[in-house]
């Protein structure tokens, strides 16, 4: 079922797609996640990177529950977006040879990963708000606040210390 699909006719469908969408994601970040943390030099950021993977581990628990209390099975959907960033990943991190720049190309890759994870969130919290779906917002909103939280420890080593080491 692609995103704009005949199969999606209701914001039941339009949510249970992107709750989909989302959950393959995350499976696909919890595969790649291993790489980076292999690829990172710094400490700081692969120690980042490990506390993430386990993070997302819980994301993914969290979502099975939405899942659940929505009554529907956890099922991912193929994500185009997430795909290509991760293709992109792969691309640059076999590309790039000087370790200081490949921390500061971890960092952004990493980043745009939250920032996709980021707006998924932040929808499917507000079409769960919309649509009364109140039990779901709580673990959706526990996963958001550590996608945010996970952005913003990455912009602040980045602009702290790895960009100007990698300049």
């Amino acid at each position: 079922m692609g995103l704009f699909s005949k199969d999606i006719k209701t914001m039941d469908d339009l949510f249970l797609h992107t709750l989909q969408d989302l959950y393959y994601a995350e499976q696909q970040i919890e595969k790649n996640l291993p790489t980076m943390i292999e690829k990172a030099t710094n400490r700081e950021l692969s120690a980042g990177f490990t506390k993430h993977l386990e993070e997302t581990r819980g994301h993914i628990k969290r979502l099975e529950q939405v899942f659940a209390d929505y009554g529907q099975p956890a099922k991912g959907v193929d994500c185009e977006a997430i795909d290509g960033i991760l293709k992109e990943a792969k691309h640059v991190m076999g590309n790039i040879e000087d370790k200081q720049v490949l921390d500061a190309a971890l960092i952004a890759l990493a980043q745009a990963v939250e920032h996709y994870e980021i707006t998924r969130y932040g929808t499917l919290i507000a079409w769960a708000k919309a649509l009364d779906y109140n039990k779901l917002v709580k673990p959706l909103e526990l996963n958001l606040n550590e996608e945010d939280a996970t952005d913003k420890k990455l912009s602040k080593l980045a602009e702290a210390k790895l960009n100007k080491k990698a300049a």
